[in-house]
């Protein structure tokens, strides 16, 4: 007699044998940790409903168990964990988005002005945050294109009025 476990995978119930449960939750684990966090939750999310609709395929009758070898099948056709990167590669460091310099697309949720790194209205500051580059290095170019007739100052004064504060 074999033991096994109830477990819910992309909000299906199964029941595996505690081997394939030990062996699912190893994959899993592994997975998740070379995905990291942040946007990969999605994909992570897409990973546990593929394996649950294997699992499905595989078994005639949502009454059976789940055995290793149903397991060992879902993780070939999913690929090695080595296939979703390096552990650890893909975690969004906050100290280089802080400086500006790492592509992150939560920068790219919402265009605001700055509050905090503002030298008139904060809309440099709101923009450079928006692209992840360097804010003076925008107001340069900006005070140059305004100096030289690129850029008008009606313009900037019109992207204060339309671009919300982050308060």
């Amino acid at each position: 007699m074999k033991e096994t476990v109830n477990v819910s995978i992309a909000s299906q119930a199964f029941t595996l044998d505690k081997d394939a449960h030990e062996l699912l939750s190893g994959y899993l684990r592994e997975v998740k940790s070379r995905l990291g966090g942040g946007e990969n939750d999605e994909t992570y999310t897409d990973i546990e409903a593929r394996i649950a609709e294997i699992f499905r395929e595989k078994l005639p009758s949502p009454m059976l168990v789940v055995t290793i070898e149903v397991v060992r099948s879902a993780m070939a056709q999913m690929g090695s964990p080595d296939d979703f990167g390096t552990p650890g590669a893909n975690q969004d460091t906050n100290s280089t988005r802080q400086k500006g310099y790492a592509y992150n697309r939560r920068n790219f949720e919402a265009l605001r002005r700055s509050s905090s790194d503002k030298m008139i209205a904060g809309v440099c500051g709101g923009l450079a945050d928006h692209f992840g580059i360097d804010s003076a290095l925008l107001r340069l170019v900006t005070v140059l294109l305004i100096l030289f007739g690129g850029l008008s100052l009606w313009v900037y004064i019109i992207l204060w009025i339309i671009i919300p504060s982050n308060q």
